[in-house]
């Protein structure tokens, strides 16, 4: 007897002798719908929309134009995320609510599609051409060619490493080349911790050895001082790289239960820590120079406090003091939540940057392709987040569960998703098994040309409503999932 079968025969038998709680038969019939909607929409990403088991962020609704960033060739699959690893991860927990190899099966094929990718630096950069001659990186299995640039950016090196760890515990840790990749990934990035706990954004081999500083501002004048070529080789907090690689050590410390991971993760809550700048602005930069003065990063990326960085990392300290315990990582936020309170801006938003010292929100403005700096944000360039929206009083909120519940306030972080989101994403499912959405000129990762207005199917939406439909049937049985 299959294992879905066991489940099912035990679910009525456990309801018969009275030891499980009697469904209504509307829950019954939703589970049920659920499951086949999940299979159905999964069998149509897995067998037309997979590109050698791995997947990129866009697609038209007849398949014949895919994007990333920018468009895809059809030999190309993406790492960053909504790309391969985000599908990959939600297969897995389709497996993990359903027991079905099916959804097991579809997320091997994922991972062995990373494998494929890896670097010889040993993690990934965007993506992944499977066209030797196409556009290739020195991918470690030699058929590729090109730059070694392991990128934390986006999580990417992160997401692909999250899939792998995952994938080798669902397979047993029996499937050697998965097993063999995460290893040799997770090696590469703990040679790329520098000692003072922080990661750089990209890395090609092991970092040197610097001194461990607080973060001050800088003895020089930033604007015309100061510019670094390779910013990527230097102390990075930019789209996130730190909370990406704490999501990645924590479950690599689930899973493979080495000490060494939970310590690369406290050395890293140390990090920003160290990283929090002093008064007036005890915020948080986007990058830092070895001696931690903010600097430049592209020619529109200037030194300053970011509030989008800076809500960031309180996420990440408060998730970092939930797995350790130790409360030591939550003493920078009250100062920064109040520092970022009086930086709000009128319509309640959060400046990207600010000024140093100063505090004034700092933008840019756009002469064919340079950038001059501004505090006129009457005529920003619209290809960059200039501000970003105020995650403050769900910060606080949580912050303030954590001091006084400790770190078992945050053991148990899944969603309940409600019936009613269960059953309209279930409607939403059309006969052919796709999640279709229209473009109503909503910001898309990979700034895709689609037409107002237009179809198009995305990773990011089926791996979320994928996940939807898993944590709803685990919730509503969880003693069959055991």
């Amino acid at each position: 007897m299959t294992r879905p079968l066991i489940r099912v025969f035990a679910l009525t038998t456990l309801m018969l002798v009275g030891l499980a709680p009697p469904a209504r038969a509307a829950d019954r019939d939703l589970r049920e719908q659920a499951l086949v909607a999940m299979r159905k929409a999964a069998t149509f990403y897995r067998g037309e929309v997979a590109t050698h088991g791995g997947y990129v962020y866009h697609y038209s609704v007849d398949l014949k134009t895919r994007w990333g960033e920018g468009l895809a060739t059809e030999t190309q699959i993406w790492v960053q995320p909504p790309g391969t690893p985000t599908v990959g991860i939600a297969y897995l927990k389709a497996f993990e609510a359903t027991g079905d190899r099916f959804y097991l099966d579809a997320a091997r094929e994922a991972a062995e599609a990373l494998v494929y990718g890896q670097l010889e630096s040993g993690g990934w950069t965007n993506m992944i051409d499977f066209d030797p001659q196409g556009e290739t990186a020195q991918y470690r299995n030699g058929k590729g060619r090109g730059k070694n640039n392991s990128s934390l950016d986006d999580g990417q090196t992160q997401s692909a490493i999250r899939l792998l760890v995952r994938a080798d515990k669902a397979l047993g840790f029996q499937h050697e080349k998965i097993h063999q990749s995460a290893r040799i990934a997770l090696d590469a990035l703990l040679a790329a911790q520098f000692p003072n706990g922080a990661f750089p954004q990209v890395w090609t081999g092991p970092v040197t050895r610097q001194p461990v500083v607080n973060a001050c501002y800088p003895d020089y004048d930033w604007r015309t001082e100061g510019r670094i070529k390779e910013y990527w080789t230097m102390y990075t907090l930019n789209d996130n790289v730190t909370g990406y690689v704490a999501e990645a050590l924590i479950d690599t410390h689930q899973v493979y239960g080495d000490e060494k991971y939970k310590a690369a993760l406290e050395r890293l809550g140390d990090f920003l820590i160290l990283a929090q700048m002093p008064e007036p602005q005890p915020g948080w930069a986007q990058q830092y120079n070895y001696q931690m003065n903010p600097i430049w990063a592209r020619q529109f990326e200037p030194p300053g406090v970011s509030g989008d960085e800076s809500q960031e990392v309180m996420e990440t300290l408060m998730r970092i003091c939930g797995v350790t315990g130790n409360r030591k990582y939550l003493e920078p936020i009250p100062s920064a939540l109040a520092y970022l309170r009086r930086s709000l801006l009128p319509d309640g938003r959060l400046a990207r940057y600010y000024e140093l010292k100063t505090n004034r929100p700092l933008y840019m403005i756009r002469h064919g392709k340079q950038y001059t700096l501004t505090y006129d944000d009457s005529k920003l360039p619209d290809h960059y987040g200039w501000k970003t929206e105020s995650r403050l009083a769900q910060i606080e909120q949580q912050y303030r569960h954590l001091a006084s519940d400790g770190p078992a306030a945050m053991t148990d972080e899944r969603r309940e998703k409600s019936e009613d989101e269960a059953r309209q994403i279930v409607a939403d499912l059309d006969e052919q098994g796709r999640w279709i959405s229209i473009y109503r000129g909503e910001p898309l990762m990979g700034q895709p040309k689609i037409q107002m207005g237009s179809p198009y199917i995305t990773s990011a939406v089926f791996s979320r409503n994928l996940e939807i439909l898993s944590a709803y049937v685990q919730r509503r049985y969880p003693w069959l999932n055991r």
